[in-house]
């Protein structure tokens, strides 16, 4: 990596631009997956919570055959393959989710000396200075004259 410009963002090339946005980019839907997984954490959480309030409602309507499967053959067993999704976010965020989160600092760190979404700020200074150009000249790209 070369020294930073005068606009402070990192000299780099279309390559190397395109590599650290694209890590980013899978950063941000990882980002994604974790908040569903969450989701799937709570939704089941308030799932259990309806049923746990049926085997109440089983045995007191005199039913506790039914409540009793439902606490002892469902309520007790994981979600998926034994695991509880308490224990699947758990892997999940000490696994890929942190690996990969350490891999794009890596990336940033060796790439863009640390700095975020540099295509980003670029394409903000790109429409800035249009925006500038186009005030002092009085033209505008919109095609609404």
């Amino acid at each position: 990596m070369t020294d930073a410009p005068a606009d402070g963002l990192p000299d780099l090339s279309e390559t190397e631009a395109d590599a650290v946005h694209e890590v980013e980019l899978g950063i941000e839907w990882l980002r994604r997956a974790h908040g569903d997984l969450l989701g799937v954490h709570h939704k089941t959480g308030h799932a259990f919570d309806h049923f746990d309030e049926a085997v109440s409602l089983l045995a007191a309507a005199g039913h506790e055959d039914l409540a009793d499967a439902l606490l002892e053959d469902h309520l007790t067993s994981g979600v998926v393959d034994d695991r509880w999704t308490y224990d699947l976010v758990e892997s999940f965020e000490s696994g890929i989710y942190d690996d990969l989160n350490g891999f794009e600092r890596r990336v940033r760190e060796a790439i863009t000396d640390g700095q975020r979404h540099v295509v980003e700020r670029q394409q903000e200074q790109r429409w800035e200075r249009r925006a500038g150009d186009e005030q002092a000249t009085g033209e505008t790209t919109s095609g609404d004259e």
